[in-house]
């Protein structure tokens, strides 16, 4: 578990496409909505970290958004310069050593390589994890991760 600062926000959390594209995209769920703009109102208060792979899927939600005439593309381009804007940290490529360890998460938890990226990381730096993947917030909380406003 991730240790809690003064303000009671965990001392990192990273991120997932879920939830940043919950900013674009409205959420069905109020209680949904209310986390995901809660996270935002936190941003710069504690570190966000994300892997390298979120800025691909972020952009590729978008094009399938755009491509079925979801969101405009000039919606598209605001989105993605307001998230350049957030003070957010990439981790770099895994190493072969972070590489099997996301094997691992994945082969024993039912997740994707992606899903197990986050959790890899989330793990390794003791940080909350903040998801609308109920498989990947399911096999956090399995390990320990902390599940970042979880109702």
């Amino acid at each position: 578990m991730s240790e809690a600062s003064v303000s009671g926000l965990p001392t990192i959390i990273v991120i997932d496409a879920s939830m940043a594209l919950a900013w674009v995209f409205e959420r069905h769920q109020p209680i949904d909505r209310d986390r995901a703009n809660r996270l935002l109102a936190a941003c710069g208060e504690v570190p966000w970290w994300i892997p390298g792979l979120w800025h691909l899927e972020v952009i590729n939600a978008l094009l399938v958004a755009e491509r079925r005439s979801v969101l405009p593309q000039a919606d598209s381009d605001r989105f993605l310069s307001r998230l350049s804007s957030l003070p957010i940290l990439t981790e770099a490529e895994p190493t072969s050593e972070r590489r099997a360890r996301i094997l691992a998460l994945a082969r024993g938890h039912g997740l994707s390589s992606y899903d197990a990226t986050y959790l890899e990381l989330a793990q390794r730096l003791g940080a909350a994890l903040a998801s609308f993947d109920r498989q990947l917030n399911q096999a956090a909380h399995a390990i320990g991760v902390e599940l970042y406003l979880q109702p």
